[in-house]
């Protein structure tokens, strides 16, 4: 049974609770799938979630879930990450939240119709473009940020009014089983249900046909899902991982550019989709960052970062083996397997051909290589796939709008990291190797939404229209062309067809 928004007691008055877990949840099986996608087809079809109250109070109830089981999310990414409370409250619960509450003030105003620019053939008509639900959709998140990878994207479903089915990473188990138990609990129960499949099955549960799929995590199971989802035909959204380069010029502040790379690189012990992957740093000033770097390490983590309450261990021994590994080849780099603990590491003598330049990181380590010139960066960075991000540390803004417009990634940022990716005015997504598609705020809603265009047409000026049905007529066609050529020097082209 679904609970009631209108039941529930006060948020002043609910004080934050945990959730008994009891036995750990099974893997969904491909068959339940088919019925809760079949379920949630149901549902949708009756118009459940066509309605703005609907949509309202299911948004209110997850800004609910979380407010109520903060300690639960703390406790679970603590348990799967070895997560500190301050970056479950501030990376996970508040990005939610503040996404949720964003769709619930503008959702009335999203709602409505845009009615686009009218000509003259069309002034008496209404031309409107009509948001509308796609349908159930599938949101699959990743494990290094498990809950706003998968309801970051749910709240852009619900606002835009569609059924959802919710895959939590596998890898990150005990928040992937919080949100199991949660979800029915908070949310509709026809509407919305949450699944464990692991990512070997993923396709198989694509191919059971959605009406779109949303992806984050890395390229190659990227691209198991979008190879899946093109045998149906399914739209999807890929935010995927890659090498995302920061650019350190020899006019900026290192002190800040430090401590700033540093916490984007090292936070959650650098298992993250949007952090600074390798640095390209100026000749000049690379002696004075790489001092800053390591001074930052120890103001942040202390002499032994083991020890530190700050710093968050690998998801699982897979994860750890393979940054270990890049870590090795590369030289240097304490770790503790039984711990999945890697301390945080600062690459200085790595080339371009090290492996740790090609593959995927997901670690607490980060290289850092030189360049000349600007010129010189824009070109290392362009030889290789689009990334998610770019992030340029520059008091020129000259050099700042170079990085900008010479580059292409899914995101930028300036004299800082990360924080484009948590901004709900600003849509992010991929491009390229990195995705395709974006989110947050308005651009959530969009993703799930399908924009139909709209002419609203009376029975009036057939007077004029009739000259476009046959016999077609030399005179016919000379009268429309001169229709054309004076809308075209104004409103654009004669609607007269």
């Amino acid at each position: 049974m679904s609970l009631d928004p209108s039941t529930s007691a006060p948020r002043s008055s609910r004080a934050p609770q945990r959730t008994r877990l009891g036995e750990p949840c099974l893997k969904t099986d491909p068959l339940e799938c088919v019925d809760l996608l079949s379920r949630a087809r149901v549902a949708f079809g009756a118009g459940r979630t066509m309605v703005e109250v609907f949509r309202l109070a299911q948004l209110e109830a997850v800004v609910r879930m979380l407010e109520e089981h903060e300690c639960d999310f703390v406790d679970s990414l603590g348990r799967d990450l070895h997560k500190p409370r301050f970056e479950t409250v501030v990376s996970e619960l508040i990005l939610v939240k503040n996404e949720a509450l964003h769709a619930i003030n503008n959702l009335k105003k999203w709602m409505q119709p845009l009615h686009v620019e009218r000509n003259l053939c069309t002034t008496l008509d209404e031309c409107l473009v009509c948001s509308e639900p796609l349908g159930v959709v599938l949101i699959v998140g990743t494990w290094c940020n498990p809950v706003q990878t998968c309801l970051v994207p749910l709240v852009g479903a619900i606002a835009a009014g569609n059924c959802a089915l919710i895959s939590p990473c596998e890898c990150s188990a005990h928040t992937a089983e919080l949100l199991h138990r949660l979800i029915p609990f908070y949310l509709d129960n026809e509407c919305f249900h949450g699944i464990r499949s692991g990512t070997r099955v993923l396709p198989e549960v694509v191919e059971l046909k959605f009406d779109h799929v949303f992806f984050t995590g890395n390229r190659e199971e990227g691209s198991r899902i979008a190879t899946a989802a093109a045998r149906t035909l399914t739209p999807v959204t890929l935010v995927l991982s890659g090498k995302n380069p920061c650019y350190v010029d020899q006019h900026c502040d290192i002190s800040t550019t430090a401590q700033r790379i540093a916490w984007a690189r090292f936070h959650n012990a650098g298992q993250s989709l949007v952090a600074p992957d390798y640095i390209l740093c100026h000749t000049d000033v690379q002696a004075r960052l790489l001092q800053a770097l390591k001074c930052c390490l120890m103001q942040f983590y202390g002499p032994d970062p083991r020890e530190s309450r700050s710093y968050g261990r690998m998801v699982n021994l897979e994860i750890f083996n393979h940054a270990r590994d890049l870590l090795w080849m590369a030289a240097g780099g304490q770790v503790v397997e039984a711990e999945k603990y890697i301390a945080p590491t600062i690459l200085t003598e790595v080339s371009e051909s090290d492996p740790i330049m090609h593959q995927d990181t997901f670690g607490p380590v980060i290289p850092v290589l030189t360049v000349n010139n600007i010129e010189e960066a824009i070109s290392f960075i362009n030889k290789k796939g689009k990334p998610l991000c770019v992030y340029a540390y520059s008091t020129n803004s000259k050099v700042i709008s170079r990085l900008m417009t010479e580059t292409s990634s899914g995101s930028f940022c300036s004299n800082d990291s990360i924080l484009q990716s948590l901004m709900v005015a600003l849509p992010f997504g991929g491009v390229g190797s990195s995705g395709m598609g974006s989110y947050h705020g308005r651009q959530s809603f969009d993703t799930f939404s399908h924009r139909k265009s709209c002419l609203l047409r009376g029975t009036r000026f057939e007077c004029v229209t009739y000259l476009r049905y046959p016999p077609y007529e030399d005179h016919n066609l000379s009268l429309v062309t001169w229709a054309n050529t004076l809308s075209q020097k104004s409103q654009g082209w004669c609607q007269i067809l």
